[in-house]
């Protein structure tokens, strides 16, 4: 059993916005972070987010550079094939809960997760009636059941089918009320300081999607994620114009990519080695900001 891990940043919650491969920025980010030893007492994640989480809270580097780089070349990682089979463009079953299995592809370290005392809260969104829902420590006492909610805060309507937690469909964090960040779980557990690793440009603003009908037609049977898809970039603006007031006062230090040239759906491995490159650089360049932020 790996012995207690220890934090020295418990006053500050750390939290990873989502993104889908633009997290290969958030994993060169938080490589960075725990290269300097810069480890946090309360971790948030949504969407994407969450496997950063997971990787931050594991200490393992490693894992999570591979998670959004060559992970994405391995044969089962989804496409359009796996879709129609009706797994998702992204195979999400055995992206997230088999491969994080002992002797699998990408074996997750549980025994280091557990060890690490830090607070961890994973943003879903339920189906039936939009509410946002934080897992925390409890529901996550087991490695399947970790990864399961790790699904399905990074499960994408239609991109992937959705994901069943004890009878109750569940779906990207994303589509709640702060429209991809984790900040209202913090400030709920008292928090007022906040790092946060951004996976968009400063300036960037989430314009209002198209053809809303075709979103209520298909989802017909669960109307909140067409509401959820519909009110994100006014919930998405809004939080982010929040994040950048705390900013301005001092309470918030936004790691915002220099350039973000990658969709969420990005599978070149050159474009994606090169976003976390450019993070870890990036982040590395900004450490004296940050432990100074931080008090370290």
């Amino acid at each position: 059993m790996t012995e207690t891990l220890t934090n020295n940043v418990t006053d500050t919650a750390l939290i990873f916005e989502g993104g889908g491969m633009r997290g290969s920025f958030s994993s060169g980010a938080l490589v960075a972070l725990l290269e300097a030893g810069i480890h946090a007492d309360w971790v948030g994640g949504i969407s994407a987010g969450t496997s950063c989480l997971a990787n931050y809270v594991s200490r393992d580097p490693e894992r999570a550079e591979r998670s959004f780089v060559d992970f994405a070349a391995e044969p089962e990682f989804g496409d359009w094939r796996t879709w129609l089979r009706g797994k998702g463009v992204f195979n999400a079953e055995w992206i997230y809960e088999q491969t994080a299995l002992p002797h699998q592809v990408m074996p997750f370290d549980f025994d280091a997760f557990s060890a690490n005392p830090a607070t961890v809260r994973i943003g879903g969104y339920r189906c039936s009636d939009g509410e946002m829902v934080y897992w925390d420590r409890d529901d996550v006492d087991n490695l399947p059941a970790l990864m399961k909610r790790v699904r399905a805060s990074s499960t994408m309507p239609l991109l992937m089918p959705l994901t069943r937690i004890d009878g109750v469909d569940y779906c990207d964090g994303a589509l709640g009320p702060t429209g991809g960040f984790a900040v209202d779980a913090a400030m709920a557990d008292g928090y007022d300081r906040f790092l946060v690793v951004m996976t968009r440009e400063r300036g960037y603003r989430k314009s209002a999607p198209k053809l809303p009908r075709a979103y209520r037609s298909l989802f017909r049977r669960y109307p909140a994620i067409a509401d959820g898809i519909l009110e994100r970039p006014a919930n998405y603006n809004r939080t982010l114009d929040e994040l950048l007031q705390l900013e301005s006062e001092g309470r918030a230090f936004l790691i915002f990519p220099d350039r973000m040239p990658i969709r969420n759906s990005e599978r070149d491995l050159t474009k994606l080695r090169a976003v976390f490159e450019a993070a870890r650089s990036q982040t590395r360049r900004q450490l004296p900001q940050i432990r100074d932020f931080l008090g370290l």
